[in-house]
């Protein structure tokens, strides 16, 4: 059974952002992104729902939240890691391996190469074209405990 692992959707600018970063939004497009995506995955019936605390990826995954009635679970492993945190990988592979199947999961573009990468390097194949776009969904498949398989679905076009 799959994990569902999605780039929040599109935010702000960095740079145009006056305040703390973890609570830059979605623009406009990146809410209709969440919208598309809670249909997508609201038909695939998640287990849990679980988000970095940064307020653009909990934003993305609401829609989801609403629409299968449950609440957005928060993580710090799934944050940015240029914030000061030592051993990222280890927090990633230990929460990874705790998701039950269906899970889907909301995280930034540098986390979410670094958990592929992390799970190539122990054995994972990927199928297709690697998709790194805000609001694209990698479809990360298990044998038994271990991730397999994965591959990704392209953002939702919305714009």
């Amino acid at each position: 059974m799959p994990v569902y692992l999605v780039r929040h959707a599109k935010a702000g600018s960095r740079n145009d952002f006056d305040g703390d970063d973890r609570e830059r939004p979605l623009t406009n497009s990146g809410r209709r992104q969440a919208a598309a995506l809670a249909t997508r995955l609201a038909a695939l019936s998640p287990s849990i729902i679980m988000s970095s605390p940064y307020r653009r990826c909990v934003e993305t995954l609401e829609p989801l939240a609403v629409a299968i009635g449950c609440e957005v679970r928060l993580d710090e492993a799934l944050g940015e890691f240029f914030t000061e945190r030592s051993q990222p990988e280890a927090g990633l592979m230990t929460l990874l391996q705790s998701l039950p199947d269906r899970a889907v999961i909301c995280s930034h573009g540098d986390v979410i190469p670094a958990i592929i990468n992390l799970l190539k390097d122990r054995g994972m194949h990927v199928h297709g074209e690697p998709q790194w776009q805000k609001a694209s969904v990698w479809v990360l498949e298990r044998d038994g405990k271990q991730f397999a398989t994965a591959s990704a679905w392209p953002p939702p076009a919305v714009d």
